[in-house]
């Protein structure tokens, strides 16, 4: 009798202990099976959450140079310069520099920058912004733009950042695995009426700026060869 006894207690003491154990798995599955179950789940399983490992990050920068770069910088107001290291932000509109004295990065809009010399190979390239300035199809205020001559002829070089989003999640995609920054640029003269008006590098489309000056523009290129289109633009400009 003890022992049975003994048996019948053991029974019972199990059978309150397992549902609590339960709780831990799915009723009916071994722990094999458990195992199984969670290697089936897909990122669309309910109650699950897949993680895309294909997205590669974004490749280049809403910056115009690829590191800061020695300059020189005049905002408004002062009638000096700053002698600085930076680079120009396009997608907010912000000079990006080194603080000469803490060596920290800080930024300014472009709203208080007059003007700023930026010294590549050499060669101080020039750049404002459009504020206050006219332009034939309306623009973002504040853009930097590189000035290629004044004068007669206010020609100028306007860059422009554009994000490309990354594409590769639908069936038919071009499996763009990144997003990225691209770079192009677009280019203005001012013509007589203090307007800036957009062209292309090429001697048909100065003629529609200047139709007065059609021969003229025709016989500064004839028999010319150059090294790329803005260097015969600026040849043309000379010339008029």
């Amino acid at each position: 009798m003890k022992k049975i006894f003994i048996l019948l207690s053991l029974i019972l003491l199990v059978s309150k202990v397992q549902p609590q154990g339960n709780t831990l798995y799915q009723t009916g599955l071994t722990a094999e099976q458990n195992l199984n179950a969670i290697g089936n789940l897909t990122p669309y399983s309910t109650g699950g959450v897949g993680f895309d490992n294909r997205y590669e990050g974004t490749k280049g920068s809403p910056r115009l140079f690829d590191t800061l770069m020695a300059s020189v910088l005049n905002v408004k107001g002062q009638n000096y310069y700053i002698q600085l290291r930076s680079n120009l932000d396009l997608i907010s509109n912000s000079l990006i520099f080194i603080n000469p004295k803490t060596g920290k990065l800080l930024s300014i809009p472009s709203d208080i920058v007059n003007e700023v010399k930026i010294n590549q190979e050499g060669k101080d390239m020039v750049f404002r912004t459009t504020k206050s300035k006219y332009f034939e199809k309306d623009i973002k205020d504040g853009e930097f733009f590189q000035v290629l001559k004044e004068g007669q002829f206010y020609f100028i070089k306007l860059p422009v950042k554009k994000l490309i989003a990354a594409d590769y999640k639908d069936v038919y995609s071009a499996d763009r695995r990144y997003d990225e920054y691209i770079t192009y640029y677009k280019y203005y003269i001012m013509s007589s009426d203090s307007i800036f008006h957009q062209i292309r590098l090429t001697n048909k489309s100065l003629i529609k700026i200047f139709p007065d000056k059609k021969d003229q523009i025709n016989n500064a290129i004839e028999g010319k060869s150059y090294g790329n289109d803005e260097e015969m633009v600026l040849d043309i400009l000379n010339k008029l």
